[in-house]
């Protein structure tokens, strides 16, 4: 999992995180990881990262380099080896 454009910064400010996810009987999808790495990984200010069940408006999510538009958004069904980007485009000013 990558984070970059300043949301390396609510994870612990590393832009890469090697992350293994419990087991569980269903397939993890993206709804089910956002409140895992809520509780498990975002160290600060989840309102910048979080808003209701999915992303903040701002935040770019990629799947194996396409957007996550494409892959079904929530609905995507994580696989082993995916790579999951997350960039903010919010800038302060």
């Amino acid at each position: 999992m990558y984070f970059s454009g300043g949301a390396e910064l609510l994870f612990d400010k590393k832009k890469k995180h090697d992350v293994n996810l419990p087991a569980k009987e269903t397939p993890w999808t993206i709804k089910d990881l956002l409140p895992w790495m809520k509780d498990n990984m975002l160290k600060e200010r989840p309102e910048l990262f979080i808003q209701g069940e999915t992303v903040r408006p701002g935040i770019l999510v990629l799947i194996n380099d396409a957007d996550w538009e494409l892959m079904g958004e929530l609905d995507y069904s994580i696989q082993n080896k995916d790579k999951i980007v997350f960039i903010s485009t919010l800038h302060g000013g």
